[in-house]
């Protein structure tokens, strides 16, 4: 269910609900200054009390026709994500082969059953535009079929190898119809911009490393307690400390190393791990 389907349907239910509640209340508030014993009268009492007693009923089937509707949403944004996957793969494939100097029949026909597939998947999630009984309609996202005809000037079966120039405009014109299917396909998703973002190239770590103090005395406690425990293997425990100090003796950009620990000196403080 596309998202147009979506808002139509929960429009059409929103409306139907609000007519119905807007009789109600009419019926409701209107009666007592009406004369009763009028046909009028007893048309708006026999209203109200009819809807009165189908509340429940109509309530009920609101919600069990929503959450239809939320399901069929739900499982087409699964097929959609699905599909998007299976095109990557496939665009992933296409260029793969497009650098490869001498591919075997094999090789290309992986790639072209991968591309096939992708395209013919599409008709689980979306119909042809322009569909009808009569007409077969508009495959909905050409860029594929462009992808699919530019591979197809590679087949090693019907030329020679292609030329380097050859696979390039051919992995040129892959791009650029993946571009063009990006920048429209993934707009059904709803998505949204990510509250916290990296947006800068050649971004790094600002925390600093190191622990709480709580978080150290705790394990400070772990180490006494395991201190007094047996070791089942002193050389294996031995080992792994040596690892862990030569670890924290070496500076990397998330972890600052004083001076006196890079030169080979690390104390066996807790809590100087990096986070």
């Amino acid at each position: 269910m596309t998202r147009r389907t979506l808002h139509s349907r929960l429009k059409g239910t929103f409306i139907f609900l609000g007519v119905v509640l807007l009789i109600a209340a009419v019926a409701r508030f209107a009666y007592p200054f009406m004369d009763q014993a009028t046909p009028g009268g007893k048309a708006v009492f026999a209203v109200y009390e009819y809807l009165k007693d189908m509340a429940l009923l109509i309530a009920t089937g609101g919600v069990a026709y929503l959450t239809n509707v939320f399901q069929k949403r739900s499982s087409f944004i699964d097929s959609l994500k699905e599909e998007w996957r299976d095109i990557l793969h496939a665009k992933s494939a296409l260029l793969e082969f497009t650098h490869i100097e001498t591919p075997s029949s094999a090789q290309y026909t992986a790639a072209f059953n991968i591309l096939s597939e992708t395209i013919d998947n599409m008709r689980t999630v979306y119909r042809n535009v322009g569909e009808t009984h009569e007409l077969v309609g508009t495959y909905p996202f050409e860029p594929l079929h462009d992808m699919r005809r530019a591979l197809q000037t590679l087949n090693p079966t019907k030329s020679e190898p292609a030329a380097s120039e050859q696979r390039k405009q051919a992995r040129d014109a892959a791009l650029q119809s993946f571009y063009a299917l990006r920048e429209v396909f993934l707009e059904e998703l709803d998505l949204e911009s990510p509250t916290s973002a990296v947006l800068i190239p050649g971004a790094r770590r600002t925390r600093k490393s190191g622990t709480t103090r709580a978080a150290a005395a705790w394990q400070m406690r772990q180490g006494k307690r395991q201190a007094k425990a047996s070791s089942g293997d002193p050389a294996t425990d031995s080992w792994l400390k040596e690892l862990f100090d030569r670890e924290q003796a070496t500076p990397k950009p998330w972890r600052d190393v004083p001076e006196a620990k890079a030169n080979g000196r690390a104390g066996d403080k807790p809590g100087q791990g990096a986070a």
